[in-house]
């Protein structure tokens, strides 16, 4: 990936002394596309410039024995998330008693003015290759079904298709794209992840289709805070539940 796809991304982590930023470092300086890696003791961050997937990060800290989170990448107003569920019938009855079906996360950082980068993970669906689109409409009423036709953005070659994602016999796949879209253009539409031939018919809702609504995410100084303000948890208490609920 060449050096104008470079973007800062900042990560929660544990650190103890220098020698934890080290061994941090050291790790991510091992991944493709990182440019520069810095450590800060007192509030326990790591800043990390360059074009490496934010969950390829995640990992490599990971590695190291330590947890992180995402607290933020790109400048103000150039991130995005969507968080991906499952629509099926059979989810949708059980989510009427509080349970959710997250399969799946999308983060996307806008790396130049017409330069977007899409870090997508997905699990706990069957194996194959899966399409990823970016939908005409945000509406999720009836889950995939309800979201339109791939969103066009005005252009004869439709900007909503992302690309494929091939899921392996663990359940697991992620992808990394590089597509010609600003984060304004797409906040408030869905996006999808689904095996369906869409030239057969139009999407169905089943176990293995993923939908979600992209919203606005923070930049890499905009989330300063340590406990969450919905729930009272802190960031790692908060974080052991997004990964129960299967949003991690």
């Amino acid at each position: 990936m060449t050096a104008d796809c470079s973007f800062q991304a900042v990560f929660a982590v544990p650190l103890s002394c220098n020698g934890c930023v080290k061994a941090v470092s050291d790790s991510l300086y091992k991944l493709d596309g990182i440019t520069k890696v810095e450590g800060n003791l007192d509030d326990q961050l790591i800043s990390v410039q360059g074009s490496a997937a934010p969950s390829a990060i995640v990992e490599a800290i990971q590695a190291t024995g330590r947890d992180a989170i995402l607290r933020g990448s790109g400048a103000s107003d150039s991130a995005a998330v969507s968080i991906l569920e499952t629509f099926a019938d059979r989810v949708q009855r059980s989510e009427a008693h509080g349970d959710r079906h997250v399969r799946g996360l999308a983060r996307i950082v806008q790396v130049s003015s017409g330069r977007s980068l899409v870090d997508l993970i997905v699990h706990g669906v069957v194996p194959g290759r899966y399409h990823a689109t970016i939908r005409e409409y945000g509406d999720l009423k009836d889950g995939a079904k309800s979201t339109g036709a791939v969103w066009s953005g005005g252009e004869k070659d439709a900007k909503g298709i992302l690309g494929t994602v091939d899921v392996g016999e663990d359940g697991r796949g992620s992808a990394f794209f590089d597509r010609p879209f600003q984060i304004w253009e797409i906040i408030g539409h869905a996006m999808v992840l689904t095996k369906q031939d869409e030239t057969t018919g139009p999407l169905v809702n089943d176990d293995n289709t993923v939908v979600g609504v992209i919203a606005r995410s923070a930049g890499v100084w905009d989330n300063d805070k340590t406990v969450c303000s919905c729930t009272g948890k802190t960031l790692w208490e908060e974080r052991k539940y997004e990964i129960r609920k299967g949003m991690l």
